[in-house]
Parts: C-alpha cells; sequence; structure tokens
C-alpha cells in the first residue's frame, strides 16, 4: 500500500495555527456530566425562511427522502479568504453552482450502519486490518504504555489500537451499549461508499457538503452565524478545557452525542460541526491517482478547540487517506433530487 505524503503540524499548544492531529491517523504514521436537552437552532420554523419550508414542503413525506433534508441548489460561494489553516486549502473564496440534492439530518449511526451489516454480511477496513486510532483518554495508563510504540509520530494522544472497530468503538473491550443513537465511528472513506450505495446514496460532495453547512447564509463561520454560543449556550459538540487532558464536557458530552443532538441551521441538518468529521467524495488532490488517496473531510469532532484545531467552521477541511480510520470520523449520506 502507498503512504500518502500528508501535511505535518508543528504542535503548538494555543496556537490556532497547529493541529489536533486529526489528519494523521493513516495508516502507517504510528512508530510500529449528564447530557444537556437537545440544542436547536432558534429560527422560526415559518416566517423569515418561509420560502425555504414552501420550497421543501411536499418533499418531506416522500419514502425516499426519510430524516433527509432538500439543500436548494444555484450559484453559492465556498471556501473562505481568511483562512486560519493556509495549509488546508480554505481558500480563495469562489461561486460554484449546485443542483438541488438531498442531504441526512444525522450521521450515520450504529444503528444504521448495523444493519447495513446485517443486510450484507460487510467486514469495515479497520476489521479487516485488525486495528484502528484512539484517542489517549479512552485508554488506561497501563494500556497507554502497552500501545506508546503505536503512536502517531506528530500526534502522540492518538493510538493504533488492535481490537478496535465500529463495534468496539472506544476500546477493544467496548461495545455498542446505549451508543445505537450515536454515529457510527472507525469507519474507512471505502466502508462510507458502500453504506451509501447498498442505501441507495452517495457521500456528498465537499461543495455540497459546505453549502448545506451553511445553511442559507454566506460568509458565515457556523451553520447558525459567526458567534459559536448565541445566548450562552452550547450548539456543538466540541472540546472544552485544556487539550488534550483537560476536556470539561461543558456541553453535556465528552465524547460523541447522539446523532439527533443538536440542530443547526435552518434546514434542519444536526451535527454538522462538531461530534465527528464526516468524509466526503472529493479528492484532496484532483491529481492523486494512487492506490490510496487522501480524501476531503468536514466539520471537525468532539476533539476540537480553537486554540489548536479550529476546523469546526462550515470552511475547514482535512483529510486522510482512503483507507483510514479513527474514534472521530463518521460521515453523512446525499441524494441526488
Amino acid at each position: 500500500m502507498k503512504t500518502i505524503p500528508l501535511f505535518i503540524w508543528i504542535i503548538l499548544c494555543h496556537d490556532a495555527s497547529s493541529d489536533c492531529g486529526c489528519q494523521n491517523p493513516d495508516r502507517k504514521t504510528t512508530s510500529d456530566k449528564p447530557a444537556l436537552p437537545e440544542q436547536v437552532c432558534h429560527q422560526r420554523e415559518h416566517g423569515a425562511h418561509s420560502h425555504y419550508r414552501d420550497y421543501y414542503g411536499e418533499l418531506e413525506t416522500e419514502p425516499e427522502v426519510v430524516d433527509m433534508s432538500l439543500i436548494p441548489g444555484g450559484t453559492v460561494f465556498v471556501g473562505t479568504d481568511n483562512p486560519h489553516f493556509p495549509a488546508d486549502r480554505e481558500a480563495p473564496e469562489r461561486q460554484v453552482k449546485l443542483e438541488d440534492f438531498f442531504l441526512d439530518k444525522y450521521e450515520v449511526s450504529n444503528d444504521a450502519f448495523a444493519e447495513f451489516v446485517l443486510a450484507t454480511n460487510y467486514t469495515t477496513e479497520a476489521e479487516r486490518f485488525g486495528d484502528s486510532f484512539l484517542f489517549k483518554t479512552l485508554l488506561s495508563t497501563s494500556e497507554q504504555r502497552d500501545f506508546e510504540d503505536f503512536r502517531v509520530a506528530s500526534a502522540v494522544w492518538w493510538y493504533k489500537v488492535p481490537g478496535v472497530s465500529w463495534r468496539h468503538p472506544n476500546g477493544v473491550d467496548s461495545s455498542l451499549d446505549n451508543l445505537g443513537r450515536h454515529p457510527v465511528v472507525h469507519v474507512s472513506w471505502r466502508d462510507a461508499v458502500e453504506y451509501c450505495s447498498w442505501a441507495g446514496k452517495r457521500l456528498p460532495s465537499e461543495a455540497e457538503w459546505e453549502v448545506a453547512c451553511r445553511g442559507g447564509k454566506e460568509r458565515k463561520l457556523f451553520p447558525w452565524g459567526n458567534k459559536l454560543m448565541p445566548r450562552d449556550e452550547h450548539w456543538l459538540n466540541i472540546w472544552q478545557g485544556d487539550f488534550p487532558d483537560g476536556n470539561l464536557a461543558d456541553d453535556g458530552f465528552e465524547y460523541t452525542c447522539p446523532v439527533d443532538g443538536f440542530r443547526q441551521n435552518v434546514y434542519d441538518l444536526r451535527n454538522m460541526v462538531g461530534n465527528v468529521w464526516e468524509w466526503t467524495a472529493d479528492l484532496w488532490d484532483a491529481n492523486d491517482v494512487s492506490e490510496n488517496p487522501n480524501r476531503v473531510k468536514k466539520g471537525g469532532s468532539y476533539l476540537c478547540h480553537k486554540s489548536y484545531c479550529y476546523r469546526y467552521r462550515c470552511a475547514a477541511r482535512s483529510q486522510n487517506t482512503e483507507d483510514s480510520s479513527a474514534g472521530n470520523l463518521g460521515f453523512r449520506c446525499a441524494k441526488n433530487a
């Protein structure tokens, strides 16, 4: 398997240009509180955005679009001219033309992925490889010692751990108990493509994902606007505290939250930013013809914090190789309108 060169970030604490290592857990990069009530976007269901509801309305009950939102196309802005991570190629801001499309309201859950596996007898790449990447706080002190030689060199809080997979998301002895409505993790890009195909859907393009994230707004940081905590409320699941050892979980979740958790814009999309990274269809380098290219992922995860990984913005982006999997990486599906 060919190894794709990755951008290696200098890890500097409290520096917005540094990195959490989310794009580093590729294979071969190792050195051998109670939950809060559901937060919702405080937009009126009708009124200012009734044009969208009228546009969407009658399709809402069709069986093939259950739990999906219709995203209006047109000529729209993507990217930003003020990137926080230039090496992530967030710039330049540009216009693209999109057709209308449907996008899942929710990230694919463990329950949904289990239905797919039951129907197809599919085995994920992490299961075939026999390992996946796990964040350090999910490992005991002794486990961290045992797997010390299997850390990501440039992000030592990521460990490649045997026996971890979507069935055992938080460690080899963990299970999916009480996690059915949480996002499936430890799924590679190829696993996501297989699921989407089985469901009669596809992965969204990066542009589709970003336009859906923006919720009809232009030049806004987040799906709801520019302020991280409107009304001093948490609108997404990210890290609070000191990384990588002091997650205060002020948003109610130390790790993932349910897929129907934070409603973030008028398209009724949940957890577009935060919770888990989401695979898109796009190549990181459009000219990459290797066997295991990097693919674009969007949205950041519960491990993101502005001091080191300000990637929970609609325009932010990162990448992993197609066969990569980790405990903060999932996906949602799209469908042509």
